[in-house]
Parts: C-alpha cells; structure tokens; sequence
C-alpha cells in the first residue's frame, strides 16, 4: 500500500453535507439529495485538491460497538434512536438523511471508490487500520477530532479536518497538536479519556478539564506515568487531583481500549486505487438518472479522470 493515501471518515462528511447543503436540493421524484450531492462535491474537492493516489470510503458497519459498550455503558448511548437484540443499535439520524445513506454507498460502488466497513467495528478503526498498515503518507479526512490520536509526522500521518466544507481544511499535524492541545498524536487519547467527551458519552475524569489533563501528561508524560504517580507520595499531584484520578480508577482502567482507536481489524482485500473510470457505468447512469445526481457526479467523474 505505497503511494498517498486518503481515508474518508464517510458518515462525519456526509453528515456535514447534509446540514450544509440545502434540503431543496432533490432527486426528480422531489426526495431529498443533498447529503449524496453534497459529498459527490467534497471528494470531488478533496481529490482535486490533494491528488490522492489511493482512496478509501470508511463505513460505520456498527457505529456502537457491544465491545465498547461493554466497558463503558454510557458510550453512545444518548444518540441510540432504537435498541436491537440482535446487531448494532440504530442511531438516531434526521429521517431525510437515513434513505440517502444507502443511495450514497450505491454510487460508491458503481464509481469504483472502494468502501469498507467491517461487522464490530466503527469507521474510526477502519482508518486506524489502515492508517497502521500504510507504507506511504495518510491523509484523514474526518470532522472527529478522534482521529487526532493517529497524527504522526515521522509517518506523514496527517488529518485534514473541514472548518467550512471541504474548501477550507486544518491540516493537522504534530505541531498543530503541540500548540493547541499541548500533546502529540498518541497524547491525544490520553487528554481524551482523561477530560471526557459528552458527545460520546465519556465521563472522564471529574473536575480534569483540558487544560488541566494537558499539565498532568506533560508533568507525567503519558497515561501510565498518571497512574503511576497517583500512588508515589513524593509526586506533583494536590490532593484533589490525587483523589479524583484515584476515585476515577475503575474508568481509568477501561477507557484506553474505548478510547484508542482499533488496529487490528480484519480488513477484507479491497482495490484502494483512486479509479479513472467508473466500475459500473451503466448503473452509475441509473443511479444519476433516477437521483438526479447531476453536475455533483459530472464533476467528481471529470476528475477521477484526469
């Protein structure tokens, strides 16, 4: 796997389509478009911008996984619309949205991008996968700040994160991450679990905000150096944060596997090539003809093939 790659973290885009496109926009029989026209647009943009030579959709194949839940019940659990026995829970999706998601991996597929999403596992351990078995430089696009655990410049791993569409990115980077957070990639997940996430149902360490879970890693340098100096006596820990991150144990034991992102996922033999031509042309053109797709789909296949 040599060459750029570019790994699409494909639910956070088209999620961001849809709520920046207008829902006027629509396929002939008047049903919503916009999230699929919408990312057609951002990969259109994305490709043409950062001349990728390999391209990766990654899928959501169970957006909560039982594993995650597992260790920590409250993961995701606020944004659970309906729960299954049987498979992943469904998530709670704007109901104009939900329907374009199967016609969004449609198109995919008749384009030729290759798409994977694997049962267990969410697209953020697609990418880490991806990300640990890649030769060359990683390109992550993503509006997750998550995924800023895998930066690493010596890897030329490097997230692209949307601030306006996809026309205006922050390239991410070490020293990004240096001086925004204070930590490098790996410390990244650490000053995650330590400050919480209510977005994803993480509690946290209570009364560790940001700043304060930046100064505990570069006092003690990583998670494991937190923990150890918890139980050293001479270490420069108050009491208050001595009791918390010793009240917070049971978290703290659990919340690196939730945290850091999988990579060790059985990923299925997929061609990651950035196609020139659509795999399907004539489904493609159903699939155009039938949602409308448009200049949205002209353009995006006028790239590939250049």
């Amino acid at each position: 796997m040599t060459g750029r790659l570019m790994l699409l973290d494909t639910a956070s885009l088209y999620f961001r389509a849809y709520f920046g496109v207008p829902d006027s926009v629509r396929a002939p029989d008047g049903t919503p478009v916009n999230a699929v026209r919408g990312l057609l647009d951002f990969i259109d943009r994305l490709v043409k911008d950062h001349r990728p030579d390999r391209l990766v959709a990654c899928m959501d194949a169970d957006w909560r996984p039982q594993w995650r839940v597992d260790l920590i019940p409250s993961y995701k659990a606020h944004r659970v619309a309906e729960e299954h026995e049987s498979g992943p829970d469904a998530e709670e999706v704007p109901d104009t949205l939900a329907p374009q998601v199967p016609v969004i991996e449609d198109v995919l597929d008749a384009v030729g991008i290759a798409r994977v999403g694997v049962a267990g596992y969410e697209a953020d351990d697609v990418i880490g996968t991806f990300t640990a078995r890649a030769d060359g430089p990683v390109d992550i696009v993503t509006g997750d700040r998550d995924l800023y655990q895998l930066v690493d410049d010596r890897r030329g791993i490097r997230v692209l994160y949307p601030l306006k569409g996809v026309g205006t990115l922050q390239l991410t980077d070490e020293a990004v991450l240096r001086e925004k957070y204070g930590v490098g990639g790996p410390g990244y997940a650490d000053l995650a679990l330590l400050r919480g996430d209510p977005s994803d149902g993480l509690p946290g360490v209570p009364g560790v905000g940001e700043k304060t879970a930046a100064k505990l890693l570069a006092e003690f340098g990583d998670l494991a150096g937190i923990i150890a100096a918890v139980d050293d006596p001479k270490a420069k820990l108050t009491p208050t944060q001595r009791k918390r991150l010793t009240e917070a144990a049971p978290y703290l034991a659990v919340a690196p596997k939730v945290v850091r992102v999988a990579g060790d996922v059985p990923l299925p033999d997929v061609d990651t090539a950035l196609p020139h031509a659509p795999r399907d042309p004539a489904g493609l053109d159903a699939l155009a003809a039938r949602w409308g797709l448009g200049g949205s789909l002209h353009r995006l296949l006028t790239t590939l093939a250049q």
